[in-house]
């Protein structure tokens, strides 16, 4: 036998502090009967009342409140395999990691707001295989395709503006490195959702969109940042900033973002484009994208499934509770019936014929 909630056997320990609770009411109970009347009078007084009857009322609750208690703890036996089946689709992040994502005009900056998106598109996967890719000028793989959620945000927590090796911005490359993990014999339930601030300097993304729209992938756009524009922060080793970026002619550089160039990403694959905001309902949105477009049946898992019995202790348990709510403490009054006196028949007195 196994339990599926153990934690709540620790309650177990309320049935020896119930049991010394009504111990210790019942030697006030007699403490403060003595104050009230001398014995002889007190035990004329409560004759009636049923001793035994009270010390079965307060067996029958603890029984009852230990019986609970196991019951809540779910005791299980027997088990039975399950082969549990998911449906859902494979969707994999595309993160920009470049210096444009550390301005400020998205609190506290557009990496953090970034990866807070795609936290919450975590937490709202439901059978779907996630992976994440993380780009700059150049894009590799930090997470393949997975079902284990929890693995893919512990690699995305550890992504920051360094993990890309080559400066820059190439969505081309996060749009190609991210179609090459999908699997090559599928035509649908392929998605990508590319989190950036659309500032790209390298390649073609426009064709790169279609040559994935051509493989069967929906590309769904999540844009950081304001189109007004912010500086780009510069730090040193030690992590502290030592000013703004600059171009050649000295002037600091303003970070826009271009969301003409992600919705037409969006739009080249059938996709869609979302801003992120503060409120980070673009996610529900995007959600409610997904919910429409068809599901693949992802690889079943063998689990073992124990078998509930907590009703074979909750029943009994219901049952003492009802017998010490029925049971009473003074003794029933004898019913004195009325005797009843019949008449007496008289015999019959036979009359001798005269002679």
């Amino acid at each position: 036998m196994r339990f599926g909630a153990i934690s709540w056997l620790w309650a177990l320990v309320l049935v020896p502090l119930v049991a010394a609770l009504l111990w210790y009411a019942a030697r006030l109970r007699g403490r403060l009967a003595r104050r009230f009347a001398d014995s002889a009078a007190w035990s004329n007084l409560t004759q009636r009342i049923w001793s035994t009857a009270r010390r079965w009322r307060s067996i029958l609750l603890l029984l009852s409140l230990a019986l609970s208690i196991l019951a809540v703890a779910r005791p299980q036996w027997g088990a039975r395999a399950v082969m549990l089946k998911r449906r859902g689709l494979d969707i994999v992040v595309a993160l920009d990691v470049s210096k444009s994502m550390l301005a400020t005009d998205i609190k506290p900056d557009r990496l953090t707001r970034a990866k807070r998106e795609i936290s919450g598109v975590l937490d709202r996967l439901a059978g779907d295989r996630i992976g994440l890719v993380v780009f700059a000028g150049d894009a590799f793989v930090q997470c393949p395709l997975t079902l284990d959620g929890a693995a893919a945000r512990l690699l995305l927590d550890a992504v920051d503006a360094r993990s890309a090796g080559r400066p820059g911005t190439s969505i081309t490359e996060a749009i190609k490195t991210a179609g090459d993990m999908f699997e090559t014999n599928e035509h649908q339930f392929k998605v990508m959702i590319l989190v950036t601030d659309g500032e790209s300097h390298e390649g073609d993304d426009l064709s790169a969109a279609q040559d994935a729209a051509k493989a069967g992938i929906r590309i769904y756009t999540v844009g950081v940042g304001t189109p007004s524009g912010e500086p780009i922060p510069e730090f040193d080793e030690n992590g502290r900033q030592t000013g703004f970026k600059k171009d050649e002619s000295g002037q600091v550089v303003l970070s826009k973002l271009d969301e003409v160039s992600l919705q037409k990403i969006a739009l080249a694959t059938e996709g869609r484009y979302f801003r992120a905001g503060p409120t980070e309902m673009e996610i529900d949105a995007l959600f409610g994208e997904l919910s429409k477009l068809e599901k693949k049946e992802m690889e079943g898992r063998l689990f073992t499934e124990f078998e509930e019995r907590f009703q074979f202790l909750l029943l009994p348990a219901f049952l003492f509770l009802l017998a010490e709510f029925i049971l009473p403490e003074v003794r029933p009054r004898r019913i004195a019936w009325p005797k009843l006196k019949l008449p007496l028949k008289k015999a019959p007195v036979e009359q001798i014929p005269k002679p």
